[in-house]
């Protein structure tokens, strides 16, 4: 299974020569595998990859862990959606009265957008995920399970030729020790790409405002998470928009200190996990 990312910046995208080395693009992870592709959201990032296929088609499921901003604002920008060869399957999780459906319909629509989610003919369904059952999707197998976040979050675990990946953006523990549950749900996989937006200090409020409800969580509880659940190597996730190449790359240093597979996730970057034995 081929890990790429395409997106790693978390809230807002950024650009600029103090975020060349990881990028500014927003969420976006593309796992391929036997020739299948399977899209974990659809940040800015997402117009990236589609870029890199030059107008060619694409079949694909793409899945939304959640649908804040910085997470589903580059499916408009989407080459391949637009494409009539394209064969692409959408999955994301209903909120509050609301269908997936509809509300990725909100982000395309007057007066905030020029045209609406129909012009967008790849896209032959868009459904919700059953977080009940495991989704299968060519060689994919893909588990979910819920964690906190304003307005809720998936994370999603992905199998494929013997080899597993966590997508974990977006998480917030609280402070506290990481729930048994999560980090069963993690155990083994051989990557685990964790939301890691704040330090210590910021999330206590000691550099700016206090961060605790934002919905998202510090290094070093991914770095707990890792540890504890044995995992392969650990993707540091979702920078801050306002944090510069430098600071992640010292936050990295830290992680590794601790948890020697860690690493900061940058756009571009491609992990290869090798088929299993």
């Amino acid at each position: 299974m081929r890990v790429q990312f395409w997106g790693v910046r978390g809230s807002i995208a950024v650009s600029g020569e103090r975020f060349v080395q990881m990028g500014g693009n927003t969420t976006c992870v593309v796992l391929e595998h036997e020739g299948h592709h399977l899209i974990l959201d659809g940040g800015t990032g997402l117009k990236a990859f589609g870029d890199s296929l030059h107008g060619k088609p694409i079949t694909a499921t793409l899945v939304f862990t959640h649908v804040h901003w910085d997470h589903i604002q580059g499916l408009p920008f989407f080459g391949p959606a637009f494409h009539p060869g394209s064969q692409i399957s959408v999955r994301g999780v209903s909120r509050d009265g609301w269908h997936f459906k509809d509300i990725l319909s909100l982000q395309m629509a007057p007066p905030t957008f020029p045209v609406r989610l129909n012009i967008l003919v790849g896209l032959r369904e868009i459904e919700d995920f059953n977080t009940s059952a495991p989704l299968d999707c060519g060689p994919f197998r893909v588990w979910s399970i819920e964690q906190a976040h304003p307005d809720g979050v998936v994370v999603y675990r992905v199998e494929a030729g013997g080899r597993s990946v966590v997508f974990a953006t977006d998480v917030e523990h609280g402070g506290v020790p990481v729930s048994d549950a999560f980090v069963e749900f993690c155990r083994g996989c051989d990557l685990l790409i964790h939301d890691a937006q704040y330090t210590a200090e910021e999330y206590a409020g000691q550099a700016g405002p206090p961060r605790k409800g934002w919905g998202h969580c510090m290094w070093t509880e991914a770095v707990e998470v890792a540890r504890r659940a044995q995992v392969g190597r650990l993707a540091l996730f979702h920078h801050d928009p306002g944090r510069a190449d430098e600071a992640v790359l010292a936050i990295e240093r830290e992680a590794q200190a601790l948890f020697a597979g860690s690493f900061a996730a940058r756009e571009g970057q491609v992990v290869d996990l090798a088929a299993a034995p």
